[in-house]
């Protein structure tokens, strides 16, 4: 998780100078576009199009430039950063495992395995999707069951990488399949929550019980 730590700290970094550029900019009339790669990739053209205006100041023109380099050192070691965590993976099965279900990447593989641990610490798939923070919270009265929210009171990080995989996942599926059918009669957020559950519980399957991950086998809607 070390690594993670220090990735998550430095794209921190990141977004708050690309976002203290664009509010800096904007103050002048330049408006840049919300994105790392699109700041990076508009804001050249848009410098020097101001200077031809003389809209900046020549000292903020050559400080805005300074920043960048600074903005470019830091893309710089996140890369490097990523590329220790691809090669973590290549030596690591469990990784490699994990990362075949859908929604799971690199940094969701990585950051996963290196925060289990012994998966033997968790009875069942259900209580490490607990762990995360992906369970529902249930109220009952009368002998009625009213489901709420889930709790997020587990690893902030982890629950994050895992809803913005299935963010993905749904993004991708097809539009005849379970996913569409089941965004016909559930919000989108329940739907992105219940998916990121079934990913964390078949991540706990798949490494409990030390098995490849079978895709074509895999059905979201049906318990592990």
């Amino acid at each position: 998780m070390a690594l993670h730590g220090m990735r998550r700290q430095l794209m921190k970094m990141r977004v708050m100078q690309t976002n203290a550029l664009r509010g800096i900019l904007a103050e002048f009339g330049i408006a840049l576009p919300v994105g790392h790669n699109q700041l990076l990739a508009t804001i050249q053209g848009e410098l020097a199009k101001a200077q031809d205006d003389d809209l900046l100041p020549a000292d903020l023109v050559l400080s805005v430039q300074e920043q960048l380099r600074r903005i470019e050192a830091l893309q710089d070691d996140i890369d490097h950063l990523g590329q220790r965590l691809r090669a973590m993976i290549r030596e690591d099965r469990q990784m490699q495992a994990i990362q075949q279900i859908p929604g799971v990447g690199e940094l969701t593989a990585t950051a996963l395995v290196a925060a289990v641990g012994d998966s033997s610490t968790f009875k069942s798939g259900r209580q490490f999707a607990s762990w995360v923070g992906l369970t529902a919270r249930q109220v009952g009265t009368g002998g009625k069951t009213q489901q709420l929210g889930i709790s997020k009171r587990g690893d902030t990080y982890l629950r994050t990488l895992l809803i913005a995989g299935a963010r993905a996942v749904i993004a991708r599926a097809p539009t005849s399949g379970w996913i569409t059918r089941l965004l016909e009669r559930r919000h989108y957020n329940v739907v992105v929550v219940a998916l990121a559950n079934k990913m964390a519980r078949t991540v706990w399957a798949v490494l409990a019980k030390g098995s490849g991950f079978d895709r074509v086998k895999w059905n979201p809607l049906e318990p592990v």
